[in-house]
């Protein structure tokens, strides 16, 4: 059973950087496709970053491009997201996510993961 565990999150000044981590605790995911998405109060769950699980593609929500790097470790189960020059408007609740099926290709909608993590929260102060 997929059991996704994230950790890193925390309070950092604009500019600085941060690395998120998410753990498959059950280990059954190593072929499934993988995100991350972020929530910020009173606003939607939106897409932030998806791979394939391969690692071989990726995507990224444009607010997002050139600034963060989702990757992939299937040996520690595991998927990252490395987050740099990180704005006030960076801070949300992230969420790591799981397609339910194998999957090579990057994904971008909530639809497409079944698997959720509890999130960590990330606050970019100005």
């Amino acid at each position: 059973q997929v059991q996704l565990v994230e950790s890193g999150g925390g309070l950092v000044q604009a500019g600085d950087s941060l690395t998120l981590s998410c753990a498959d605790a059950g280990r059954a995911s190593t072929l499934y496709g993988k995100g991350w998405f972020r929530q910020a109060p009173g606003q939607e769950r939106e897409f932030v970053a998806g791979i394939g699980w391969s690692g071989g593609s990726t995507a990224y929500a444009d607010s997002v491009k050139a600034r963060f790097t989702i990757s992939t470790d299937n040996a520690k189960y595991s998927v990252y997201l490395q987050m740099t020059s990180l704005k006030p408007e960076d801070t949300a609740v992230y969420y790591c996510a799981s397609t339910r099926y194998s999957n090579s290709r990057a994904l971008t909608e909530r639809y497409d993961y079944g698997y959720w993590g509890q999130g960590t929260q990330v606050t970019v102060s100005s």
